[in-house]
């Protein structure tokens, strides 16, 4: 399970709304963000609240930790090589150190980017079942471009959420 933090999952969800494949008369108006925050705030989502997903993985990464890998995304980011070799041990193929030598995990690291990723052409075409455009699941990829969307409030306010959800359950997203 990679996780993200909720302030980048709000606005991941929102352009999944607007690829949404239908006649434009039966295609739902795009939510002001404002709304999309509050909604979001309350737990409403496409598949529910947000929490509860990140929760139920990060329970089951610590009650099975060989069956469940929990994986921050910015953490990915960061230090992806220290994270590309704990999913290879994860999966019970560590790599070896000719494999290491030779520049593996640079160019897994280099063709599993985000940027080459949404770059594949079955990324900038075709559907998810039918329903939604494959380009829709791709924002930008930048850890904390939350920034440039919401307020200084907004982030307060979704942060003292999650810390609020999260706290409990010894998980923190920093």
């Amino acid at each position: 399970m990679t996780c993200s933090s909720t302030l980048e999952d709000l606005l991941s969800s929102l352009p999944r709304q607007e690829g949404i494949n239908q006649p434009t008369n039966l295609r739902p108006s795009p939510i002001p963000l404002e709304d999309a925050f509050n909604l979001f705030c309350k737990g409403v989502s496409s598949s529910g609240p947000v929490w509860d997903q990140i929760l139920g993985y990060w329970k089951e990464s610590l009650e099975r930790p060989s069956n469940v890998l929990f994986m921050r995304y910015k953490e990915m980011t960061d230090e992806p090589h220290v994270q590309l070799r704990r999913l290879a041990h994860f999966i019970g193929e560590p790599f070896s150190q000719e494999e290491e030598k030779l520049g593996l995990l640079d160019q897994i690291i280099k063709l599993c980017s985000f940027d080459s990723m949404s770059k594949l052409e079955v990324n900038k075409t075709g559907n998810f079942i039918n329903k939604v455009r494959n380009d829709s699941f791709f924002r930008n990829g930048v850890v904390g471009d939350w920034k440039n969307n919401l307020t200084a409030e907004m982030a307060s306010k979704l942060d003292l959420i999650t810390e609020e959800r999260f706290c409990s359950a010894g998980l923190s997203m920093t």
